[in-house]
């Protein structure tokens, strides 16, 4: 990995109406973010086709046409989404953080897909437990996509908004020596508290990890938000929330954070800065004592259903075998 990396986080409106729409414009700002020389390119949470805002301010019960669209805008994975993000990725050479809505036949998942800057799909996860009002949307991810890749841009790892809040989710990642953290939010979303909430989770986790960490939030124009809710007292929660930032091992912003507006925020990473940060403190090296404390992490992927085999008596030991379906 070079010892100077340019990154970006892109901050920008998806489109409410298809999730071509939205294809159309994560092209766009991959184009423009390797245009300035960005090698890796960061996208907010389920930003494809669109985050689940109409959820957070509607009952369930006067959510459901929403719900459906969703579903038939969602992403299947792989399939002709994830081909054209692939495309671009090796065309421009870059690492690509997507989020996504991931639909697996009858259900929904808020995923995170890492591509490498060849076009391969390295890391597809699943956030482990939707928060509040996402509940009636996705269902819970495993823990096999708690999970650092090697990629061109160096090891990165990922987290969706309040998997934040869980530690051991974050330390899974730690012991696995990530690099480079992409966190997701949503971004346009409760009010300004979000964004302070957003600044000091993900500066607390650079410095803890010692690592930096690129965040993307999203963004909705005024008319986006009158479409998603008619009434003003409603709208007043789909504003604000936006933390799009680049930081540190050392906690600090790399670049002045984005939270207003459309815009891609670019900047570069001085790699040196992991030694300097982990030689006085590396939480998963000598500053961890694993004797007194230390995590256990179940990566087996879940399946609904497993099939038990038995061999066959002429060929095999008639040992009764697993099959995850």
């Amino acid at each position: 990995m070079p010892e100077k990396l340019r990154v970006a986080a892109v901050q920008i409106a998806p489109s409410l109406e298809s999730l071509e729409g939205t294809l159309e414009r994560v092209l766009n700002a991959l184009a423009e973010a390797a245009s300035k020389g960005a090698k890796l390119v960061v996208f907010p949470e389920t930003f494809l086709p669109w985050y689940p805002y109409f959820s957070f301010v509607h009952p369930p019960v006067a959510t459901g046409a929403e719900h459906v669209r969703l579903y038939e805008n969602a992403v299947i994975v792989p399939g002709p989404v994830t081909e054209a993000v692939s495309e671009a990725a090796r065309r421009l050479g870059v690492v690509v953080a997507l989020g996504v809505n991931e639909r697996d036949h009858g259900s929904l998942y808020n995923a995170q897909l890492i591509f490498d800057a060849d076009g391969t799909l390295k890391l597809k996860r699943r956030k482990i437990t939707p928060t509040f009002h996402e509940r009636m949307i996705w269902g819970q991810g495993d823990g096999a996509g708690l999970k650092v890749v090697n990629t061109a841009a160096g090891r990165i790892g990922a987290l969706a908004c309040w998997e934040h809040y869980n530690p051991l989710a974050r330390y899974a990642l730690m012991a696995q020596h990530e690099e480079i953290h992409v966190a997701q939010f949503p971004g346009a979303l409760v009010g300004p508290i979000f964004a302070e909430q957003i600044e000091v989770t993900i500066r607390h986790h650079a410095l803890e990890s010692g690592c930096f960490v690129v965040n993307a939030t999203g963004w909705l124009t005024e008319q986006q938000i009158e479409q998603i809710s008619p009434e003003e007292r409603l709208r007043k929660a789909l504003r604000g929330g936006c933390m799009t930032a680049i930081i540190s091992p050392e906690g600090a912003h790399v670049v002045p954070p984005l939270t207003e507006g459309e815009g891609i925020l670019t900047a570069d990473l001085d790699l040196g800065l992991i030694v300097k940060r982990k030689r006085m403190m590396d939480s998963v090296g000598h500053y961890a004592r694993p004797e007194l404390l230390s995590l256990l992490l179940d990566d087996t992927p879940t399946a609904p259903m497993r099939t038990k085999i038995s061999s066959p008596p002429e060929t095999g030991s008639g040992e009764n075998v697993l099959n995850d379906a």
